[in-house]
Protein backbone atom coordinates (compact mmCIF):
# COMPACT_ATOMS: atom_id res chain seq x y z
CA UNK A 1 0.00 0.00 0.00
CA UNK A 2 1.36 3.79 -0.88
CA UNK A 3 1.90 5.81 1.82
CA UNK A 4 1.04 9.63 1.21
CA UNK A 5 2.93 12.51 2.91
CA UNK A 6 0.35 14.79 1.65
CA UNK A 7 -3.25 14.77 0.97
CA UNK A 8 -2.25 16.86 -2.83
CA UNK A 9 -0.28 13.97 -3.52
CA UNK A 10 -3.34 11.61 -3.91
CA UNK A 11 -4.71 13.85 -6.99
CA UNK A 12 -5.13 12.22 -9.87
CA UNK A 13 -4.25 8.45 -11.13
CA UNK A 14 -8.25 8.06 -10.64
CA UNK A 15 -9.93 4.52 -11.81
CA UNK A 16 -11.97 3.96 -14.63
CA UNK A 17 -14.98 1.52 -14.66
CA UNK A 18 -16.48 -0.03 -17.64
CA UNK A 19 -20.47 0.84 -17.37
CA UNK A 20 -21.19 -0.03 -21.18
CA UNK A 21 -24.53 -1.58 -19.42
CA UNK A 22 -25.15 1.92 -20.02
CA UNK A 23 -24.39 1.79 -24.24
CA UNK A 24 -27.60 1.19 -26.40
CA UNK A 25 -25.08 -0.44 -28.86
CA UNK A 26 -23.74 -3.94 -28.29
CA UNK A 27 -20.75 -2.90 -29.68
CA UNK A 28 -20.11 0.87 -28.59
CA UNK A 29 -18.53 0.11 -25.16
CA UNK A 30 -18.13 2.95 -22.83
CA UNK A 31 -16.05 3.40 -19.60
CA UNK A 32 -16.36 6.28 -16.61
CA UNK A 33 -13.11 7.68 -15.05
CA UNK A 34 -14.16 8.41 -11.33
CA UNK A 35 -13.30 12.09 -10.14
CA UNK A 36 -15.13 11.69 -7.18
CA UNK A 37 -12.02 9.84 -5.69
CA UNK A 38 -9.53 13.00 -5.80
CA UNK A 39 -9.23 14.20 -2.05
CA UNK A 40 -11.26 17.30 -2.34
CA UNK A 41 -13.99 15.09 -4.14
CA UNK A 42 -13.80 16.26 -7.86
CA UNK A 43 -11.74 16.71 -10.96
CA UNK A 44 -11.27 20.56 -9.71
CA UNK A 45 -8.69 19.18 -7.33
CA UNK A 46 -6.58 19.04 -10.67
CA UNK A 47 -6.48 22.46 -11.84
CA UNK A 48 -7.02 24.50 -8.23
CA UNK A 49 -3.34 22.26 -7.73
CA UNK A 50 -2.19 23.30 -11.17
CA UNK A 51 -2.88 26.90 -10.86
CA UNK A 52 -1.59 27.28 -7.25
CA UNK A 53 1.22 25.63 -8.00
CA UNK A 54 1.97 27.43 -11.05
CA UNK A 55 1.42 30.97 -9.61
CA UNK A 56 3.82 30.20 -6.22
CA UNK A 57 6.54 28.81 -8.55
CA UNK A 58 6.31 32.68 -10.66
CA UNK A 59 5.68 34.71 -7.87
CA UNK A 60 2.12 35.39 -8.18
CA UNK A 61 1.40 33.92 -4.99
CA UNK A 62 3.19 34.60 -1.69
CA UNK A 63 2.78 33.44 1.57
CA UNK A 64 -0.53 34.81 3.63
CA UNK A 65 -1.96 36.07 0.11
CA UNK A 66 -5.53 36.77 -0.61
CA UNK A 67 -6.54 34.58 -3.05
CA UNK A 68 -9.94 35.36 -5.11
CA UNK A 69 -11.82 33.29 -7.22
CA UNK A 70 -15.39 33.03 -8.55
CA UNK A 71 -16.71 29.63 -8.14
CA UNK A 72 -19.84 27.46 -8.36
CA UNK A 73 -18.25 24.54 -6.10
CA UNK A 74 -16.06 22.45 -6.59
CA UNK A 75 -12.68 24.75 -7.99
CA UNK A 76 -13.92 26.41 -4.98
CA UNK A 77 -13.93 23.21 -2.45
CA UNK A 78 -10.51 22.45 -3.90
CA UNK A 79 -8.65 25.88 -3.47
CA UNK A 80 -10.38 26.22 -0.26
CA UNK A 81 -8.39 22.85 0.75
CA UNK A 82 -5.46 23.89 -0.63
CA UNK A 83 -5.09 26.90 1.09
CA UNK A 84 -6.11 25.86 4.01
CA UNK A 85 -2.72 23.21 3.90
CA UNK A 86 -0.29 26.03 2.49
CA UNK A 87 -1.61 29.13 4.75
CA UNK A 88 -3.39 31.35 1.96
CA UNK A 89 -6.42 33.80 2.39
CA UNK A 90 -9.03 32.37 0.02
CA UNK A 91 -12.51 34.57 -1.14
CA UNK A 92 -14.55 32.35 -3.25
CA UNK A 93 -17.65 34.73 -5.07
CA UNK A 94 -20.58 32.22 -4.98
CA UNK A 95 -23.75 32.49 -6.22
CA UNK A 96 -26.62 32.50 -3.77
CA UNK A 97 -28.38 29.44 -5.03
CA UNK A 98 -26.01 26.95 -4.69
CA UNK A 99 -26.66 23.65 -2.93
CA UNK A 100 -26.00 24.48 0.76
CA UNK A 101 -23.55 21.43 1.25
CA UNK A 102 -21.01 23.09 -1.02
CA UNK A 103 -21.21 26.17 0.72
CA UNK A 104 -20.86 24.45 4.01
CA UNK A 105 -17.80 22.64 2.65
CA UNK A 106 -16.06 25.85 1.62
CA UNK A 107 -16.89 27.15 5.29
CA UNK A 108 -15.13 23.51 6.46
CA UNK A 109 -12.07 24.57 4.79
CA UNK A 110 -11.90 28.19 6.04
CA UNK A 111 -12.72 30.11 2.98
CA UNK A 112 -14.35 33.25 2.97
CA UNK A 113 -17.75 33.59 0.79
CA UNK A 114 -19.40 36.62 -1.38
CA UNK A 115 -22.35 35.89 -2.32
CA UNK A 116 -23.81 36.96 -5.94
CA UNK A 117 -27.38 37.22 -7.35
CA UNK A 118 -28.32 33.40 -7.99
CA UNK A 119 -30.37 34.46 -10.81
CA UNK A 120 -26.88 35.57 -12.53
CA UNK A 121 -25.56 32.07 -11.81
CA UNK A 122 -21.86 31.49 -12.65
CA UNK A 123 -21.47 34.20 -14.86
CA UNK A 124 -22.79 36.48 -12.68
CA UNK A 125 -20.00 35.22 -10.30
CA UNK A 126 -17.31 35.74 -12.96
CA UNK A 127 -18.42 39.03 -13.44
CA UNK A 128 -18.84 40.08 -9.42
CA UNK A 129 -15.02 38.27 -9.25
CA UNK A 130 -13.70 40.90 -11.96
CA UNK A 131 -15.02 43.41 -10.30
CA UNK A 132 -13.49 42.67 -7.21
CA UNK A 133 -10.26 42.32 -8.76
CA UNK A 134 -10.21 45.31 -10.32
CA UNK A 135 -10.70 47.28 -6.79
CA UNK A 136 -8.29 44.94 -5.15
CA UNK A 137 -5.04 44.78 -7.42
CA UNK A 138 -3.17 43.24 -4.34
CA UNK A 139 -5.49 40.22 -4.17
CA UNK A 140 -4.57 36.86 -6.67
CA UNK A 141 -6.87 36.29 -9.04
CA UNK A 142 -6.67 32.89 -10.17
CA UNK A 143 -9.56 33.14 -12.78
CA UNK A 144 -10.11 29.48 -13.71
CA UNK A 145 -11.98 30.19 -16.96
CA UNK A 146 -8.94 32.37 -18.69
CA UNK A 147 -6.01 30.45 -16.71
CA UNK A 148 -3.90 28.27 -19.02
CA UNK A 149 -3.01 26.35 -15.97
CA UNK A 150 -6.58 24.58 -16.42
CA UNK A 151 -6.22 22.80 -19.48
CA UNK A 152 -2.56 22.00 -18.75
CA UNK A 153 -3.70 20.20 -15.46
CA UNK A 154 -5.18 17.73 -17.95
CA UNK A 155 -3.02 17.90 -20.67
CA UNK A 156 -0.22 16.60 -18.01
CA UNK A 157 -2.66 13.89 -16.02
CA UNK A 158 -6.13 13.09 -17.02
CA UNK A 159 -5.52 12.33 -20.88
CA UNK A 160 -2.37 10.38 -20.09
CA UNK A 161 -3.79 8.41 -17.71
CA UNK A 162 -7.15 8.24 -19.56
CA UNK A 163 -4.64 6.92 -22.94
CA UNK A 164 -3.05 4.07 -20.18
CA UNK A 165 -5.80 2.91 -19.15
CA UNK A 166 -8.00 2.60 -22.32
CA UNK A 167 -5.47 2.77 -25.55
CA UNK A 168 -8.29 1.66 -27.87
CA UNK A 169 -10.75 4.64 -26.76
CA UNK A 170 -12.40 5.98 -30.00
CA UNK A 171 -14.55 9.10 -28.02
CA UNK A 172 -13.89 11.37 -25.18
CA UNK A 173 -16.99 13.32 -23.94
CA UNK A 174 -16.86 15.42 -21.30
CA UNK A 175 -19.01 18.20 -19.87
CA UNK A 176 -18.62 22.02 -21.30
CA UNK A 177 -18.00 24.22 -17.94
CA UNK A 178 -14.79 26.14 -17.88
CA UNK A 179 -13.74 23.37 -20.94
CA UNK A 180 -10.49 22.73 -19.36
CA UNK A 181 -10.71 19.29 -19.18
CA UNK A 182 -12.08 18.99 -22.35
CA UNK A 183 -9.12 21.11 -23.70
CA UNK A 184 -6.25 19.78 -21.74
CA UNK A 185 -7.65 15.64 -22.54
CA UNK A 186 -8.73 16.13 -26.10
CA UNK A 187 -5.36 17.84 -26.71
CA UNK A 188 -3.71 14.79 -25.53
CA UNK A 189 -5.23 12.23 -26.86
CA UNK A 190 -5.53 13.58 -30.54
CA UNK A 191 -1.62 14.27 -30.33
CA UNK A 192 -1.80 9.79 -29.54
CA UNK A 193 -4.48 9.28 -32.00
CA UNK A 194 -5.66 12.23 -34.44
CA UNK A 195 -8.79 9.76 -35.16
CA UNK A 196 -10.29 10.13 -31.52
CA UNK A 197 -13.60 12.18 -31.38
CA UNK A 198 -13.62 14.96 -28.81
CA UNK A 199 -17.17 15.46 -27.81
CA UNK A 200 -19.04 18.04 -25.71
CA UNK A 201 -21.85 18.14 -23.48
CA UNK A 202 -23.86 21.06 -22.87
CA UNK A 203 -27.86 22.37 -22.12
CA UNK A 204 -29.84 23.92 -24.49
CA UNK A 205 -29.48 27.59 -24.08
CA UNK A 206 -31.27 28.80 -21.40
CA UNK A 207 -31.60 25.82 -19.50
CA UNK A 208 -29.72 24.86 -16.41
CA UNK A 209 -27.25 21.27 -16.03
CA UNK A 210 -24.95 20.93 -13.04
CA UNK A 211 -21.72 21.54 -14.22
CA UNK A 212 -22.05 22.45 -17.78
CA UNK A 213 -22.69 25.55 -20.10
CA UNK A 214 -23.53 26.50 -22.80
CA UNK A 215 -21.78 28.33 -25.54
CA UNK A 216 -24.35 29.67 -27.29
CA UNK A 217 -25.55 31.66 -24.11
CA UNK A 218 -22.87 34.43 -24.28
CA UNK A 219 -19.65 33.77 -22.10
CA UNK A 220 -17.06 31.54 -24.06
CA UNK A 221 -14.54 31.24 -21.32
CA UNK A 222 -11.07 33.08 -22.55
CA UNK A 223 -8.67 28.86 -22.63
CA UNK A 224 -11.32 27.95 -24.98
CA UNK A 225 -10.05 30.56 -27.67
CA UNK A 226 -6.81 30.00 -26.56
CA UNK A 227 -6.36 26.56 -27.09
CA UNK A 228 -8.24 26.34 -29.99
CA UNK A 229 -11.84 24.57 -29.27
CA UNK A 230 -14.04 24.83 -31.80
CA UNK A 231 -10.98 23.51 -34.21
CA UNK A 232 -10.87 20.81 -31.32
CA UNK A 233 -13.82 19.47 -30.56
CA UNK A 234 -16.00 16.88 -33.49
CA UNK A 235 -19.23 17.63 -31.95
CA UNK A 236 -21.49 18.30 -29.25
CA UNK A 237 -24.35 16.79 -27.62
CA UNK A 238 -26.99 18.53 -26.23
CA UNK A 239 -28.71 17.21 -22.23
CA UNK A 240 -31.53 18.58 -20.59
CA UNK A 241 -32.13 18.36 -17.30
CA UNK A 242 -34.32 15.33 -16.74
CA UNK A 243 -31.94 13.06 -18.81
CA UNK A 244 -29.41 14.48 -16.51
CA UNK A 245 -31.59 12.99 -13.82
CA UNK A 246 -32.26 9.96 -15.16
CA UNK A 247 -28.73 8.86 -16.02
CA UNK A 248 -27.28 9.82 -12.84
CA UNK A 249 -30.33 7.50 -11.48
CA UNK A 250 -28.89 5.15 -13.72
CA UNK A 251 -25.50 5.02 -12.58
CA UNK A 252 -27.25 4.45 -9.27
CA UNK A 253 -28.32 1.16 -10.65
CA UNK A 254 -24.63 0.63 -11.12
CA UNK A 255 -23.62 0.85 -7.50
CA UNK A 256 -22.15 4.41 -8.34
CA UNK A 257 -23.34 7.46 -6.33
CA UNK A 258 -22.38 10.12 -9.08
CA UNK A 259 -22.58 13.99 -9.31
CA UNK A 260 -25.61 15.55 -11.54
CA UNK A 261 -22.73 16.88 -14.03
CA UNK A 262 -21.56 12.63 -14.11
CA UNK A 263 -25.08 11.86 -15.17
CA UNK A 264 -24.88 14.39 -17.85
CA UNK A 265 -21.61 13.43 -18.96
CA UNK A 266 -23.43 9.65 -19.14
CA UNK A 267 -26.54 10.39 -21.19
CA UNK A 268 -23.83 12.19 -23.93
CA UNK A 269 -21.62 9.20 -24.13
CA UNK A 270 -24.87 7.55 -25.04
CA UNK A 271 -26.25 9.87 -27.24
CA UNK A 272 -22.26 9.42 -28.83
CA UNK A 273 -22.78 5.32 -28.45
CA UNK A 274 -26.17 5.57 -30.61
CA UNK A 275 -24.83 7.07 -33.09
CA UNK A 276 -21.92 5.18 -34.06
CA UNK A 277 -21.33 1.39 -35.14
CA UNK A 278 -18.71 0.58 -32.87
CA UNK A 279 -16.51 2.25 -30.31
CA UNK A 280 -14.84 2.68 -27.21
CA UNK A 281 -16.31 5.44 -25.29
CA UNK A 282 -14.71 7.33 -22.00
CA UNK A 283 -16.42 9.91 -20.25
CA UNK A 284 -15.70 11.80 -16.76
CA UNK A 285 -17.84 11.61 -13.57
CA UNK A 286 -16.86 14.70 -12.30
CA UNK A 287 -18.10 14.57 -8.88
CA UNK A 288 -19.89 11.86 -6.51
CA UNK A 289 -23.27 12.64 -5.02
CA UNK A 290 -22.64 14.09 -1.92
CA UNK A 291 -22.98 17.79 -2.33
CA UNK A 292 -26.33 17.70 -3.98
CA UNK A 293 -28.35 14.83 -1.33
CA UNK A 294 -30.39 18.60 -0.32
CA UNK A 295 -31.46 18.94 -4.36
CA UNK A 296 -33.68 15.87 -3.97
CA UNK A 297 -32.30 14.48 -7.04
CA UNK A 298 -32.50 10.86 -5.92
CA UNK A 299 -35.71 11.33 -3.97
CA UNK A 300 -38.22 13.02 -5.81
CA UNK A 301 -39.82 12.24 -9.13
CA UNK A 302 -38.28 13.34 -11.99
CA UNK A 303 -40.20 16.31 -12.81
CA UNK A 304 -39.97 17.90 -9.01
CA UNK A 305 -36.01 17.03 -9.33
CA UNK A 306 -36.02 18.75 -13.01
CA UNK A 307 -37.56 21.38 -11.58
CA UNK A 308 -35.70 21.88 -8.47
CA UNK A 309 -32.30 21.86 -11.53
CA UNK A 310 -34.16 25.36 -12.86
CA UNK A 311 -33.75 27.46 -9.42
CA UNK A 312 -30.97 25.94 -7.39
CA UNK A 313 -27.08 26.01 -9.04
CA UNK A 314 -25.61 22.45 -8.38
CA UNK A 315 -22.52 22.78 -9.56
Amino acid sequence: MTVYKSVLDMIGNTPIIDVSSLSPNPDVKIFAKMEGQNPAGSVKDRIALSMITEAEQDGTITPGCTILEPSSGNTGIAMAMISRLRGYNLKIVLPENVSIERRQLLEVYGAEVIPSPGEEGSNGAVRRAQALADENPEWVFLYQYGNEANPKAHYRTTGPEIWKDVADITHFVAGLGTSGTLLGVGTYLKEQNPDIKILAVEPPSGEKVEGLRSLDDGYIPPVFDKWGGFDLLDGKSIVRPRESLEFTRALADLGIFSGISGGAAAAGAAKAAARIDEGVIVFLIADYGWKYLSTGAWTLDLDSAAANAEKVIYF
